[in-house]
Parts: structure tokens; C-alpha cells; sequence
């Protein structure tokens, strides 16, 4: 493996001591209130060699929660225990960005508190089910469907979890524009079927995420300001007639942004290659996800086409990750079973290596 995977680097204002990322991955381990706890503490810690942490997917407000126990950046009590996750990643030499996550129309009543909707661009229920600890698999919600004039809303309540973030101490955030979630269902076709400025035409679909981006940005700056796209995943029921045009005119209109970088999730079913497709539209920093393992995931960075890697399942089970790629030792395998069961078990109690 080309020794430049641990090679410092800097994706905008974000100054890594290595180039492998820890990708984020819900975990279902939020305590009361959708807040972390000391485990969540623990978890981060143990993993903080990463050059950088993407942190699982955190909801803006209530009613954009769609799995259970996921956490939240919007209370008082949210930014408290995120302060203690990035004090310990940042005691131990790491970084960290909060990624924001709304699920939209990726969600069930019954893990969301009372009093919260499910909402979305168009009142068409997804395909599939969801888990809930109340009453197991569940339908999707059939979501209601935002009027124009609650969408500034849902931007301001990115804004405010922006600067939840950067009160909470994280180093920058990450847009979640992929897997179904809230902004890629308002740019897709299948999930879109409105007739106002935020649907119809591509450039009317692409206002939400744009307008996203902008508040973002406004608050922790462009270059603190990273966003994950995968197109043509038909993940939770995601659909688009163009995938690749869509997210050609999404990067178009990004670049001038400036942002921190564009993480991007080589989906090769998906009939797009979105490596080049940021290298054409994009041209800023690029962070790629391959499925990659210890063995070739340096391959992105020594070939030039990445700056840096992010690895998801390889740091489950291994919290010292960086150091057993560097050295060439095995990697430990983890537990399905425990991915998102609550408690410690197969969470925090992954040995490092001896």
C-alpha cells in the first residue's frame, strides 16, 4: 500500500494528520432526548487515529429522525454530549464533522416522539419497512407532503444545527445529499412530483440542496463544508430519470462554493461513474468510499484521484484501524448482530491489537 494514505492533508480549513476517514455509519447508541452519552464518547475516542471522523448521521430537528435511537443537533442537551465526543477526538490528535442527516420520508410514527410529522417534497410513502423497538419492522410512513412555505423552515433548521455543530465543537459538517434521505428526495424524480419552485424542472429540483449548502456555509464557512452524493443508488426506494445529469448540475452549481470536499460512494450498478463525474463538475478535493478494505483502499490516493479514503465496516470492529493498515496486520472481524442493538455489545468493546 502507497504510503501516501497517511500522509497529512488539508481539505479546505480542515487539517488532517492522515487521509483515511472514518465514514459515518449509524449506530442506533443515542441515549435520552436523542443525545450521546459517555458510550458515544468512548466510541468516537477509540477510533480518533482516523485523519478525520464523519460522524454518523444526526437529525435536525425532530421531525427529520427516522431511525431509532438516533442522535440529534438541535437541543441544548444534544450539543452538551456532542461537546464531550469531539473534546475526547480532539484530546487525542483527531477531527470531526458532524454529519446532517434529515430522512424526509425514511421514517416511521413510531420512532419519532410524539407531536413530530414525517414530511417530505411529495406524499408518496416509500417501498420497504423500517425497524422500530416498539413494534419491530414497520411500513414507512406515508409522509405529508411540505408546503412552499414551510421549506425555509427545514433550511433554518440546518442553519441552526450548523451552528449546534460548530457550538458543539465539531470541526466542520457534512451534508447528507444521498440514500434517500430528505435532500435527494427533493432532487429525484421519483420522490419529487411537485409544481412549485422546489419541483419540476432540474433546476427548480435543485433549490433545496442548494439553499442546504448555502446556510451551511454561511455559518461554518464553505470550507468547513463537505457533502456525500451517490448517484443512482436505489437505496430506500430512490429513484431519478437521470441520476447522472442531476448530480452533473448539483456539482456545477456547488463548485463555486468552495467546499471542503465531496464524498462520493462509487455505486458502479447505479450506471454512474462518480469518480469522474466530480472530477468534471466538481474539481475540489474529493473524499471516495469503495467498499474499500485494507489491502487496496490506498488506491484512490496513490493513483492521485482522491485525497483521501473512507472506510465504514473496517472501523466496527477495529477502533485502531490506521494502525493495523499501517503496519499490515489483520483486521478483526465484527458482529452483525450488534450493529445497532443498544448497549456496548459490539460497539465499544472491540479490542485494538496487541
Amino acid at each position: 500500500m502507497s504510503a501516501s494514505l497517511f500522509e497529512p492533508v488539508h481539505l479546505g480549513a480542515l487539517a488532517l494528520s492522515n487521509r483515511i476517514v472514518m465514514a459515518p455509519m449509524t449506530r442506533s447508541r443515542a441515549g435520552a432526548g436523542d443525545a450521546p452519552t459517555a458510550m458515544n464518547v468512548d466510541y468516537y475516542r477509540q477510533r480518533a487515529s482516523a485523519g478525520l471522523i464523519i460522524s454518523e448521521g444526526v437529525q435536525p430537528s425532530a421531525n427529520g429522525k427516522g431511525y431509532c435511537r438516533t442522535p440529534g443537533l438541535y437541543s441544548a442537551e444534544q450539543v452538551a454530549g456532542w461537546r464531550a465526543v469531539t473534546d475526547a477526538v480532539h484530546a487525542e490528535g483527531g477531527r470531526i464533522v458532524a454529519q446532517i442527516m434529515h430522512c424526509g420520508r425514511i421514517s416511521s410514527h413510531h420512532n419519532k416522539e410524539p407531536g413530530t410529522e414525517t414530511v417530505a417534497p411529495s406524499a408518496i410513502r416509500a417501498a420497504g419497512q423500517i425497524y422500530s423497538d416498539a413494534a419491530g419492522m414497520v411500513d414507512f410512513d406515508l409522509p405529508r407532503a411540505l408546503r412552499t412555505d414551510e421549506i425555509p423552515g427545514v433550511v433554518e433548521e440546518y442553519r441552526h444545527a450548523t451552528r449546534c455543530a460548530l457550538e458543539a465543537g465539531f470541526d466542520g459538517v457534512e451534508l447528507h445529499c444521498t440514500s434517500g434521505y430528505l435532500p435527494a428526495q427533493f432532487l429525484s424524480t421519483g420522490t419529487n412530483q411537485r409544481e412549485d419552485a422546489y419541483g419540476g424542472s432540474l433546476q427548480n429540483r435543485l433549490r433545496f440542496p442548494l439553499e442546504l449548502l448555502a446556510v451551511m456555509g454561511e455559518v461554518a464557512g464553505f470550507d468547513r463544508v463537505g457533502m456525500r452524493i451517490c448517484p443512482g443508488n436505489p437505496f430506500n426506494d430512490l429513484h431519478d430519470a437521470d441520476p447522472a445529469g442531476t448530480f452533473a448540475a448539483l456539482l456545477d452549481a456547488a463548485r463555486p462554493l468552495g467546499l471542503a470536499y465531496l464524498h462520493v460512494i462509487r455505486f458502479p450498478a447505479g450506471g454512474v461513474d462518480v469518480v469522474a463525474l466530480a472530477q468534471q463538475h466538481f474539481g475540489g478535493a474529493l473524499v471516495v468510499n469503495d467498499n474499500n478494505n485494507a489491502q487496496s483502499g490506498g488506491e484512490p490516493v496513490s493513483t492521485g484521484v482522491a485525497e483521501a479514503v473512507s472506510f465504514g465496516r473496517g472501523f466496527i470492529g477495529n477502533p485502531d484501524l490506521v494502525r493495523r493498515m499501517r503496519e499490515g496486520l489483520p483486521l478483526a472481524p465484527f458482529d452483525v448482530k450488534t450493529l445497532y442493538s443498544a448497549g456496548p455489545q459490539g460497539y465499544t468493546d472491540y479490542p485494538c491489537a496487541s
